[in-house]
Protein backbone atom coordinates (compact mmCIF):
# COMPACT_ATOMS: atom_id res chain seq x y z
CA UNK A 1 0.00 0.00 0.00
CA UNK A 2 1.48 3.34 -1.01
CA UNK A 3 1.82 6.29 1.35
CA UNK A 4 -0.90 8.30 -0.44
CA UNK A 5 -3.47 5.55 0.14
CA UNK A 6 -2.42 5.18 3.78
CA UNK A 7 -2.99 8.91 4.27
CA UNK A 8 -6.40 8.72 2.60
CA UNK A 9 -7.46 5.85 4.86
CA UNK A 10 -6.35 7.96 7.82
CA UNK A 11 -8.45 10.88 6.54
CA UNK A 12 -11.49 8.62 6.34
CA UNK A 13 -10.98 7.35 9.91
CA UNK A 14 -12.99 10.11 11.53
CA UNK A 15 -12.72 11.05 15.18
CA UNK A 16 -16.00 10.61 17.05
CA UNK A 17 -16.46 13.53 19.45
CA UNK A 18 -20.11 12.94 20.45
CA UNK A 19 -22.80 10.36 19.76
CA UNK A 20 -23.72 11.81 16.34
CA UNK A 21 -20.79 14.18 15.80
CA UNK A 22 -17.53 13.37 14.02
CA UNK A 23 -14.44 15.36 13.14
CA UNK A 24 -12.31 15.04 10.02
CA UNK A 25 -9.34 16.83 8.54
CA UNK A 26 -7.85 17.54 5.11
CA UNK A 27 -4.42 16.51 3.82
CA UNK A 28 -1.51 18.84 4.51
CA UNK A 29 -1.15 20.14 0.98
CA UNK A 30 -1.28 23.51 -0.73
CA UNK A 31 -4.83 23.73 -2.00
CA UNK A 32 -7.43 26.46 -2.04
CA UNK A 33 -10.40 24.29 -1.08
CA UNK A 34 -11.27 20.82 0.12
CA UNK A 35 -11.60 18.20 -2.63
CA UNK A 36 -15.28 17.34 -3.05
CA UNK A 37 -14.70 13.59 -3.08
CA UNK A 38 -12.98 13.85 0.29
CA UNK A 39 -15.86 15.60 2.06
CA UNK A 40 -18.39 13.24 0.43
CA UNK A 41 -16.40 10.18 1.48
CA UNK A 42 -15.97 11.45 5.04
CA UNK A 43 -19.67 12.31 5.32
CA UNK A 44 -20.57 8.79 4.22
CA UNK A 45 -18.20 7.37 6.84
CA UNK A 46 -19.98 9.45 9.49
CA UNK A 47 -23.39 8.21 8.34
CA UNK A 48 -22.23 4.60 8.14
CA UNK A 49 -20.87 4.60 11.68
CA UNK A 50 -24.39 5.22 13.03
CA UNK A 51 -25.92 2.30 11.10
CA UNK A 52 -25.97 -1.44 12.01
CA UNK A 53 -23.34 -3.50 10.16
CA UNK A 54 -25.97 -5.64 8.40
CA UNK A 55 -27.26 -2.61 6.47
CA UNK A 56 -25.38 -1.52 3.36
CA UNK A 57 -25.55 1.87 1.69
CA UNK A 58 -27.48 1.73 -1.60
CA UNK A 59 -27.76 5.43 -2.45
CA UNK A 60 -26.56 8.89 -1.56
CA UNK A 61 -27.53 12.40 -2.63
CA UNK A 62 -25.28 15.34 -1.80
CA UNK A 63 -25.03 19.10 -2.27
CA UNK A 64 -21.82 21.13 -2.21
CA UNK A 65 -22.91 24.43 -0.64
CA UNK A 66 -19.72 26.34 0.15
CA UNK A 67 -16.03 25.77 -0.59
CA UNK A 68 -14.30 23.82 2.17
CA UNK A 69 -11.33 25.32 4.01
CA UNK A 70 -8.49 22.74 4.08
CA UNK A 71 -6.73 24.53 6.96
CA UNK A 72 -9.37 23.77 9.61
CA UNK A 73 -11.18 20.57 10.70
CA UNK A 74 -14.54 19.53 9.27
CA UNK A 75 -17.28 18.72 11.75
CA UNK A 76 -19.89 16.18 10.59
CA UNK A 77 -23.25 16.04 12.37
CA UNK A 78 -25.50 13.05 11.70
CA UNK A 79 -29.29 13.19 11.86
CA UNK A 80 -30.79 9.73 12.40
CA UNK A 81 -33.80 10.31 10.16
CA UNK A 82 -35.29 6.81 10.19
CA UNK A 83 -34.53 3.26 11.33
CA UNK A 84 -36.99 0.93 9.61
CA UNK A 85 -37.18 -2.85 9.32
CA UNK A 86 -35.40 -2.88 5.94
CA UNK A 87 -34.09 0.64 5.37
CA UNK A 88 -32.16 3.17 7.43
CA UNK A 89 -31.87 6.84 6.45
CA UNK A 90 -29.23 9.31 7.60
CA UNK A 91 -28.66 13.00 6.87
CA UNK A 92 -25.20 14.49 7.37
CA UNK A 93 -24.10 18.13 7.50
CA UNK A 94 -20.46 19.18 7.21
CA UNK A 95 -19.73 22.38 9.15
CA UNK A 96 -16.80 24.80 9.06
CA UNK A 97 -16.55 28.29 10.57
CA UNK A 98 -20.08 27.85 11.94
CA UNK A 99 -21.63 27.32 8.50
CA UNK A 100 -22.84 24.25 6.62
CA UNK A 101 -20.61 23.66 3.59
CA UNK A 102 -22.01 20.28 2.46
CA UNK A 103 -25.03 18.06 3.04
CA UNK A 104 -25.52 14.38 2.30
CA UNK A 105 -28.49 12.05 2.60
CA UNK A 106 -27.77 8.32 2.50
CA UNK A 107 -30.02 5.28 2.56
CA UNK A 108 -28.95 1.86 3.86
CA UNK A 109 -30.71 -1.46 3.27
CA UNK A 110 -30.63 -4.99 4.60
CA UNK A 111 -29.40 -7.24 1.76
CA UNK A 112 -32.29 -8.84 -0.15
CA UNK A 113 -32.81 -11.10 -3.17
CA UNK A 114 -34.82 -9.79 -6.12
CA UNK A 115 -35.05 -9.19 -9.86
CA UNK A 116 -31.73 -8.56 -11.57
CA UNK A 117 -30.64 -6.97 -14.85
CA UNK A 118 -28.05 -4.41 -15.91
CA UNK A 119 -26.67 -2.40 -18.82
CA UNK A 120 -23.83 -4.11 -20.70
CA UNK A 121 -20.23 -3.14 -20.03
CA UNK A 122 -18.52 -1.28 -22.91
CA UNK A 123 -15.77 -3.09 -24.81
CA UNK A 124 -12.47 -1.51 -23.75
CA UNK A 125 -8.79 -2.48 -23.59
CA UNK A 126 -7.50 -4.13 -20.42
CA UNK A 127 -6.08 -1.72 -17.81
CA UNK A 128 -2.65 -3.40 -17.83
CA UNK A 129 -2.21 -2.46 -21.50
CA UNK A 130 -2.65 1.28 -20.83
CA UNK A 131 -0.13 3.88 -19.61
CA UNK A 132 -0.42 5.27 -16.10
CA UNK A 133 -1.78 8.74 -15.44
CA UNK A 134 1.72 10.00 -14.71
CA UNK A 135 3.04 8.59 -17.98
CA UNK A 136 0.23 10.30 -19.88
CA UNK A 137 0.89 13.61 -18.13
CA UNK A 138 4.64 13.41 -18.74
CA UNK A 139 3.97 12.78 -22.42
CA UNK A 140 2.11 16.12 -22.50
CA UNK A 141 4.13 18.31 -20.13
CA UNK A 142 7.43 16.46 -19.69
CA UNK A 143 8.89 15.29 -16.34
CA UNK A 144 7.80 17.55 -13.46
CA UNK A 145 7.10 17.43 -9.75
CA UNK A 146 3.75 18.92 -8.75
CA UNK A 147 0.30 17.84 -7.56
CA UNK A 148 -0.56 16.23 -10.90
CA UNK A 149 2.58 14.09 -10.85
CA UNK A 150 2.82 13.08 -7.21
CA UNK A 151 1.95 9.55 -6.11
CA UNK A 152 -1.80 9.21 -5.80
CA UNK A 153 -3.98 6.80 -3.80
CA UNK A 154 -5.80 5.82 -7.01
CA UNK A 155 -4.18 4.22 -10.06
CA UNK A 156 -5.90 5.80 -13.08
CA UNK A 157 -5.58 4.38 -16.60
CA UNK A 158 -7.38 6.58 -19.12
CA UNK A 159 -8.81 4.89 -22.20
CA UNK A 160 -10.11 8.07 -23.83
CA UNK A 161 -8.14 11.33 -24.22
CA UNK A 162 -7.24 13.51 -21.24
CA UNK A 163 -8.76 16.98 -21.23
CA UNK A 164 -5.30 18.50 -21.75
CA UNK A 165 -4.83 16.35 -24.86
CA UNK A 166 -8.21 17.42 -26.28
CA UNK A 167 -7.44 21.06 -25.48
CA UNK A 168 -4.37 20.78 -27.75
CA UNK A 169 -6.03 18.69 -30.45
CA UNK A 170 -9.74 19.46 -31.16
CA UNK A 171 -10.12 16.16 -33.04
CA UNK A 172 -9.90 14.37 -29.66
CA UNK A 173 -12.98 16.05 -28.17
CA UNK A 174 -16.06 13.96 -27.44
CA UNK A 175 -18.98 13.43 -25.04
CA UNK A 176 -17.64 10.23 -23.45
CA UNK A 177 -14.78 9.46 -21.09
CA UNK A 178 -13.63 6.04 -19.92
CA UNK A 179 -11.02 5.27 -17.29
CA UNK A 180 -9.91 2.22 -15.33
CA UNK A 181 -9.26 2.88 -11.65
CA UNK A 182 -8.26 1.00 -8.53
CA UNK A 183 -6.92 2.00 -5.14
CA UNK A 184 -3.22 1.26 -4.99
CA UNK A 185 -2.95 -1.33 -2.21
CA UNK A 186 -4.68 -4.27 -0.52
CA UNK A 187 -7.63 -3.01 1.53
CA UNK A 188 -9.44 -4.49 4.57
CA UNK A 189 -12.64 -6.53 4.19
CA UNK A 190 -14.94 -3.64 5.06
CA UNK A 191 -17.82 -3.01 2.60
CA UNK A 192 -18.41 0.52 3.90
CA UNK A 193 -14.75 1.44 3.33
CA UNK A 194 -14.87 0.30 -0.31
CA UNK A 195 -18.05 2.29 -0.92
CA UNK A 196 -16.57 5.41 0.73
CA UNK A 197 -13.40 5.10 -1.36
CA UNK A 198 -15.45 4.83 -4.57
CA UNK A 199 -17.38 7.91 -3.45
CA UNK A 200 -14.03 9.71 -3.15
CA UNK A 201 -12.85 8.52 -6.58
CA UNK A 202 -16.14 9.23 -8.33
CA UNK A 203 -15.49 12.99 -8.09
CA UNK A 204 -12.01 12.83 -9.63
CA UNK A 205 -12.85 12.61 -13.34
CA UNK A 206 -16.60 13.03 -13.81
CA UNK A 207 -16.77 16.76 -14.60
CA UNK A 208 -13.73 16.33 -16.87
CA UNK A 209 -16.18 14.71 -19.29
CA UNK A 210 -17.97 18.05 -19.73
CA UNK A 211 -14.67 19.77 -20.55
CA UNK A 212 -13.56 16.96 -22.87
CA UNK A 213 -16.64 17.60 -25.00
CA UNK A 214 -15.52 21.22 -25.56
CA UNK A 215 -11.74 20.93 -25.74
CA UNK A 216 -11.26 22.61 -22.37
CA UNK A 217 -9.13 21.66 -19.36
CA UNK A 218 -8.90 22.68 -15.71
CA UNK A 219 -5.88 24.91 -15.35
CA UNK A 220 -6.03 26.28 -18.90
CA UNK A 221 -6.67 29.78 -17.44
CA UNK A 222 -9.96 29.86 -19.36
CA UNK A 223 -12.04 27.42 -17.31
CA UNK A 224 -13.16 27.24 -13.70
CA UNK A 225 -15.68 25.04 -11.98
CA UNK A 226 -16.88 23.25 -8.88
CA UNK A 227 -19.15 20.37 -7.97
CA UNK A 228 -22.73 21.41 -7.20
CA UNK A 229 -24.50 18.16 -6.44
CA UNK A 230 -23.67 14.48 -6.60
CA UNK A 231 -25.77 11.31 -6.51
CA UNK A 232 -24.70 7.66 -6.40
CA UNK A 233 -26.47 4.30 -6.40
CA UNK A 234 -24.63 1.19 -5.24
CA UNK A 235 -26.08 -1.86 -6.97
CA UNK A 236 -23.78 -4.77 -6.08
CA UNK A 237 -20.80 -5.43 -3.79
CA UNK A 238 -17.35 -4.60 -5.16
CA UNK A 239 -13.77 -4.04 -4.06
CA UNK A 240 -12.15 -0.65 -4.61
CA UNK A 241 -8.68 -2.26 -4.71
CA UNK A 242 -9.59 -4.22 -7.86
CA UNK A 243 -9.83 -2.69 -11.33
CA UNK A 244 -13.10 -0.83 -11.97
CA UNK A 245 -14.16 0.69 -15.29
CA UNK A 246 -15.63 4.18 -14.90
CA UNK A 247 -17.61 4.88 -18.10
CA UNK A 248 -18.76 8.51 -18.16
CA UNK A 249 -20.74 10.72 -20.51
CA UNK A 250 -22.21 14.22 -20.56
CA UNK A 251 -25.77 14.64 -21.86
CA UNK A 252 -26.01 18.41 -21.33
CA UNK A 253 -24.29 21.68 -20.51
CA UNK A 254 -26.18 24.98 -20.19
CA UNK A 255 -26.52 28.00 -17.93
CA UNK A 256 -22.97 27.77 -16.63
CA UNK A 257 -23.56 24.18 -15.47
CA UNK A 258 -22.56 20.81 -16.88
CA UNK A 259 -24.19 17.43 -16.24
CA UNK A 260 -22.19 14.20 -16.28
CA UNK A 261 -23.15 10.56 -15.69
CA UNK A 262 -21.06 7.54 -14.85
CA UNK A 263 -21.38 3.77 -14.67
CA UNK A 264 -18.85 1.66 -12.77
CA UNK A 265 -18.17 -1.93 -13.82
CA UNK A 266 -15.96 -4.68 -12.42
CA UNK A 267 -13.55 -6.44 -14.76
CA UNK A 268 -16.08 -9.29 -14.87
CA UNK A 269 -18.62 -6.91 -16.38
CA UNK A 270 -20.87 -6.37 -13.36
CA UNK A 271 -22.47 -2.94 -13.08
CA UNK A 272 -21.82 -2.00 -9.45
CA UNK A 273 -22.34 1.79 -9.19
CA UNK A 274 -24.21 4.53 -11.06
CA UNK A 275 -23.28 8.20 -10.64
CA UNK A 276 -24.75 11.55 -11.71
CA UNK A 277 -23.18 14.93 -11.01
CA UNK A 278 -23.89 18.52 -11.98
CA UNK A 279 -21.11 21.05 -11.70
CA UNK A 280 -20.48 24.73 -12.18
CA UNK A 281 -18.50 25.24 -15.39
CA UNK A 282 -17.60 28.82 -16.35
CA UNK A 283 -15.36 29.70 -19.26
CA UNK A 284 -13.75 32.74 -20.86
CA UNK A 285 -11.99 33.22 -24.17
CA UNK A 286 -9.05 35.17 -22.76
Amino acid sequence: MNAALKELLDLLDLEQIEMNIFRGRSPEERQQRVFGGQVAGQALVAAGRTVPADRHVHSLHAYFIRPGDPSVPLVYTVDRVRDGRSFTTRRVSAVQHGKVIFTLSASFQVLEEGLSHQAPMPEVPAPETLPTFRERMEAIFGPQENDFFRRRPVDLRHITPLTWEAARDPSLTGPESKVWLRFDGELPEDPLLHVCLMTYASDMTLLDTVLLNHGRAWGDKKTMGASLDHAMWFHRPFRADRWLLYAQDTPNAAGGRGLARGQVFTQDGELVVSVVQEGLVRTTES
